[in-house]
Parts: structure tokens; C-alpha cells; sequence
């Protein structure tokens, strides 16, 4: 187990859940995240914040619409990491 998957196995469940997500489904925005996991978005935004705080995901700019982040886990393309996300 990585040092970012023990650290997000202490968090919450919704927290589990979005990590979860992002593995799966791939980059997304919080609105994103919220409809794929049925979640609300007050509970997406706590839960990205406390996976934040762990430096399990990473925010970038939504080239879609600028005013939005898009999130994504934060080792899926760096290599020699040693951590498989599939």
C-alpha cells in the first residue's frame, strides 16, 4: 500500500469515496463528482479538501470553464511512484 492510499484509508467515507471515484472515472470537476457519486457538493468539498490535506489529489485549472478546478488523484501520471491505480 502507497503512502497515499494508508493516508486515505483513515479518512472519511465520502472522502474514500471521491478518491475512489477520481481513480475510476478519471480527472473531474467538483460538480462532476458530485453527480457521479451522488454525493452533495458541500459533502464533495469537504471531502476534496481533507484529500487535499493528505496530498492525495491534485487541482488544476477546467480549460472549459476557467472559474472551475478540475481534480485528479495525485500520483495517477507520475512515474516510478510504484503505485498501480487500476
Amino acid at each position: 500500500m502507497s503512502e497515499i492510499e494508508s493516508a486515505v484509508a483513515s479518512l472519511p467515507p465520502s472522502a474514500k469515496l471521491v478518491y475512489k471515484t477520481l481513480q475510476y472515472e478519471g480527472p473531474m470537476t467538483q460538480a462532476q463528482l458530485a453527480e457521479t457519486s451522488l454525493l452533495p457538493q458541500r459533502t464533495v468539498r469537504h471531502a476534496l479538501k481533507k484529500l487535499d490535506d493528505a496530498d492525495a489529489v491534485e487541482e488544476s485549472v477546467y480549460l472549459m470553464d476557467a472559474r472551475k478546478s478540475n481534480y485528479r488523484i495525485a500520483d495517477a501520471d507520475e512515474p516510478g511512484t510504484g503505485t498501480a491505480t487500476a
